[in-house]
C-alpha cells in the first residue's frame, strides 16, 4: 500500500499542517517571532532570534500560498521585524538577537542570514508587500559579506561591524545556503544561484562526504580542510555538534535532488553524481543512525566510526528523513524509500506528535521520553514543513514558488 502521492495521505498531511500552523501563531511578539515552550507560549527567558523570525516568515508564506486566513498578516509582521528591530541600520545586515530594549547579540551569523534570504524569497513568491525589496537587500548583503566567490563557499559569521570573520567554515550554514539559493533562483530567475548551490554541494558532499563513507563533515577550516575533532568537548551543540549529524545527511539528500531538478528545469547540466550522492547520504544516515541502540528513532549524532555519540532523538532529524525518502522515491520510484517513509511516520505518530499541547516534541531521550539534553521547548515549526508539504510538491521549483504556481498535489506515482 502506498502513501506518497495519494489523495488520502495528502489529506492527512494537510490536517497536520493546519494543526502546526495554528500552533505557530502563538510565536508572534513585537520584535518578530519568539521561542515557544512545549505549550505554545513564548518563553520569557529567550530573546527574539533572527533565525526563528526569518524561518517563520518562510513558513507563513507557505501557509498564505495555501490559502490559510491570517497567514499573510503574520508574514507582513515578520517583514516589519526584519526591516525594523532586527536590522542593523548602521552596519547593515541583521542582528542575531534582540529584545524589547534593542540588540542583545550584535553578531552577524551566516546561518541566520541564509534564513533571511529564504524568508524574503518565499514572501516574494507569496506576493507580500515589501518582500521583494527585503529580498534585494538580503541578496546584496549576502553577496557582499558572506559569499566567498573565490572558493565558492559561504563564510560562517561576522562581528557587528563586518570587520572580523571566523576562520571556521561550516557545513550547516552552507547546506542552508543551498536551500535558500534554490528559492532565490526561482524568484529572481538568475541561474548564478544554482551554480553556487552546485559548487557548495560538490565540495561538501561529492568531494568530502563521498570519500568519507558518506558521513557528512560539518566543520572545516578556512582552507576547507575537515576538522574531524571540532567540538569534541561540546558534543551536543545545537548547531555545531561534534562528529556527524545524520539529520543533515537526509536533508542533503532532498536538497541534492531538488538542485538536480532545478538545473534540469532550466536546461542546465545536472551531473549524475547528484542522484548517486543523494542515495549515498540517505543510506548512510539509516545505516549509522536509525535504531543503532535497539530503540526506535534516529540518534542525533555519530562519530566517524558510525557509532552513536549523542543518542537523544531530535524531531527535525526524522522529519528531514521523511523529506529525503519522499524525494528519493520521486526520482527513483524504488519502493524501499516508500517503506522508509512510512516507517518514519509511524515512529513520529507514536513518539513525537503532541496531540495534547500542539506541534511535536522537540527532543526525546534514547528511550523516547521527553527530554532537554540538547533542546528545550518547541522553538519553531520550520522543519515540519519538510514532511508535511514537501511530499506533496515536485522537487522543483522550490516550495513557495511551487505553491504559487499551483503545483500542490500535482505529482503522480
Amino acid at each position: 500500500m502506498k502513501w506518497l502521492n495519494t489523495p488520502a495521505h495528502a489529506r492527512w498531511l494537510e490536517a497536520e499542517a493546519d494543526r502546526t500552523f495554528e500552533f505557530g501563531r502563538g510565536a508572534k511578539v513585537p520584535t518578530g517571532f519568539g521561542w515557544l515552550n512545549n505549550q505554545g507560549v513564548v518563553r520569557d527567558d529567550k530573546n527574539t532570534e533572527l533565525w526563528i523570525t526569518s524561518r517563520m516568515v518562510h513558513v507563513y508564506s507557505l501557509a498564505a500560498l495555501m490559502g490559510r486566513p491570517g497567514a499573510g498578516a503574520l508574514v507582513d509582521h515578520g517583514i516589519r521585524a526584519l526591516n525594523g528591530p532586527l536590522h542593523d541600520d548602521v552596519n547593515g545586515g541583521w542582528f542575531a538577537e534582540v529584545n524589547a530594549d534593542g540588540p542583545v547579540d550584535t553578531s552577524k551569523p551566516g546561518y541566520a542570514h541564509c534564513f533571511v534570504l529564504l524568508g524574503a524569497a518565499s514572501a516574494s513568491a507569496a506576493g507580500r508587500p515589501g518582500a521583494r525589496e527585503l529580498l534585494d537587500r538580503a541578496i546584496e548583503l549576502f553577496e557582499r559579506r558572506f559569499w566567498d566567490d573565490e572558493n565558492q563557499i559561504s563564510l560562517e559569521s561576522w562581528d557587528a561591524a563586518f570587520t572580523e570573520t571566523e576562520a571556521y567554515r561550516g557545513g550547516n550554514v552552507n547546506m542552508h545556503a543551498v536551500e535558500a539559493f534554490l528559492v532565490v533562483a526561482d524568484v529572481t530567475g538568475d541561474d548564478v544561484w544554482l551554480h553556487r548551490a552546485l559548487e557548495i554541494s560538490r565540495k561538501i558532499i561529492h568531494e568530502v562526504a563521498r570519500n568519507n563513507e558518506y558521513r557528512v563533515v560539518e566543520h572545516f577550516d578556512e582552507t576547507l580542510t575537515p576538522l574531524f575533532e571540532y567540538n569534541s568537548d561540546n558534543r551536543a551543540h545545537r548547531f555545531r555538534a561534534y562528529g556527524g549529524t545524520p539529520g543533515h545527511w537526509t536533508e542533503w539528500a532532498r536538497l541534492l535532488l531538488s538542485l538536480r531538478q532545478s538545473l534540469l528545469n532550466r536546461g542546465l547540466d545536472a551531473p549524475d553524481w547528484l542522484v548517486e550522492d543523494a542515495t549515498g547520504v540517505f543510506r548512510a544516515a539509516v545505516r549509522d543512525a536509525w535504531e543503532p541502540d535497539g530503540n526506535p528513532g534516529f540518534v542525533y549524532s555519530v562519530g566517524w566510526d558510525g557509532e552513536p555519540v549523542v543518542r537523544e532523538r531530535i524531531r527535525w532529524v526524522v522529519v528531514e528523513a521523511m523529506g529525503g525518502a519522499s524525494a528519493l522515491y520521486s526520482v527513483t520510484g524504488d519502493d524501499e524509500y516508500e517503506q522508509w517513509y512510512q516507517r518514519f511516520w509511524d515512529y513520529a505518530k507514536e513518539h513525537l506528535i503532541d496531540t495534547e499541547n500542539g506541534s511535536w516534541w522537540q527532543e526525546l531521550s534514547p528511550e523516547n521520553v521527553v527530554s532537554t539534553e540538547v533542546w528545550d521547548g518547541k522553538p519553531d515549526i520550520y522543519h515540519l514543513m519538510h514532511c508535511l508539504i514537501v511530499p506533496r510538491l515536485p522537487l522543483a521549483p522550490a516550495m513557495a514558488p511551487a505553491l504559487a504556481a499551483g503545483l500542490l498535489d500535482t505529482v503522480t506515482s
